[in-house]
């Protein structure tokens, strides 16, 4: 299966592109200079985490992964929450990372997983053991004749043998091969190391495009071949590493594409049209950014309207340490307080009153807040 990149629609998508390259830029210029420019980034890694589950069909519940985070569960995790999380962490990952490693050789090895591994041919993956020191007694004397740390010598010897065999194999240049799967988790017909080929290919050819409508081609591609079995989110996130790589997202802000997405309808991002669909995505990115200019402007007066009661305070209150916990968390428990702001669970009921966040859960008990 092939991802055909004849024929693109490049007079229709320039529009298009072009106002999403924009928005993009505006709106990492707004979080470059903002004053909760870091708590923005932070938010947007939990939302899009919790997009991303919904684009798939899953659905997560943002203080569910919050609390998870935390390491605050108030229930068991669930399968979907365990992914949630694996999609937080990469996309923290990659945001820490320099913009270009993401799609470099090292970083797309390790965001797969290292889901391959080398096999040499008509070599043997277990080394042979060295052969065993023989300790018996001289026949009739019974005179012990073994090097009394003949059996430590050997054990060093197995441990340098096996270390060589491996480095050996390390360096040489085998094929690659899936590893052995169960067939009731995996399609052991799907053969991922093909399709990413197939993937990278595309990436290859594009690199001479705009760098909106190469990220929005390079996405398709990626669920058209269909890359990753169980990891379809990876191909959004290396899309957004494309767009930062391209210096249209900087510092650690990478791009939310899954919420544009939840604003693109089904049948348009998914058509049978690649026209369509290319269309759609390129909307999508106009869309994300403007729901991060949004979110942005929203926190912006939430933080100003919390600072108002700052004022008469004491030097020591927790209040201000308060302000910066809720506006980088979509929300808070009293743990979460307590652990990060350094207060008795307590206290920080007392200092939630006093700074009036607004109870987000509706129960009574493992309550959370977060800013209005």
């Amino acid at each position: 299966m092939s991802y055909n990149l004849t024929r693109l629609p490049v007079d229709a998508l320039l529009r298009p592109t072009s106002a999403a390259t924009a928005a993009l830029v505006r709106l990492d210029e707004r979080i470059a200079r903002s004053v909760v420019g870091s708590g923005w980034i932070e938010r947007m890694h939990f939302l899009e985490a919790c997009a991303s589950l919904w684009i798939d069909g899953e659905l997560v519940h943002l203080e569910d992964l919050v609390l998870h985070d935390a390491n605050h569960d108030v229930r068991a995790p669930t399968h979907e929450i365990t992914i949630a999380h694996d999609i937080l962490k990469t996309r923290r990952r990659i945001a820490v990372q320099r913009p270009e490693w993401a799609l470099s050789d090292e970083g797309l090895r390790s965001l797969r997983g290292n889901t391959s591994e080398l096999v040499v041919a008509g070599n043997s993956s277990e080394p042979e053991p060295p052969a065993a020191t023989d300790a018996s007694h001289a026949e009739g004397e019974g005179i012990y004749l073994a090097d009394p740390l003949a059996e430590e010598f050997a054990e060093i010897d197995a441990v340098l043998a096996r270390s060589a065999a491996a480095l050996t194999e390390a360096s040489l240049v085998g094929r690659p091969r899936q590893r052995d799967r169960d067939p009731l988790v995996y399609d052991l017909d799907w053969n991922e190391d093909e399709r990413f080929e197939e993937w990278s290919a595309v990436l290859r050819q594009t690199e001479n495009l705009p760098s909106v409508l190469q990220a929005i081609v390079v996405l398709d591609a990626w669920n058209i071949l269909a890359v990753s079995q169980h990891a379809p989110w990876l191909g959004r996130l290396l899309a957004a590493s494309l767009l930062r790589q391209a210096g249209l997202t900087t510092g650690a802000h990478l791009a939310a594409i899954n919420l544009g997405l939840k604003s693109i309808p089904f049948n348009r991002r998914r058509h049978r049209d690649r026209d369509t669909r290319l269309l759609a995505l390129a909307q999508c990115l106009v869309a994300a950014a403007e729901l991060g200019l949004k979110e942005h402007d929203r926190l912006t007066m939430a933080r100003q309207m919390m600072e108002r009661r700052l004022v008469g305070r004491r030097a020591s209150s927790r209040l201000p340490a308060l302000i910066d916990l809720v506006i980088d968390k979509p929300l808070v428990s009293a743990g979460m307080i307590a652990e990060t702001v350094k207060v008795t669970p307590r206290a920080a009921l007392r200092i939630v009153e006093q700074l009036g966040l607004r109870e987000m859960t509706g129960r009574g008990r493992f309550r959370a807040w977060g800013v209005l």
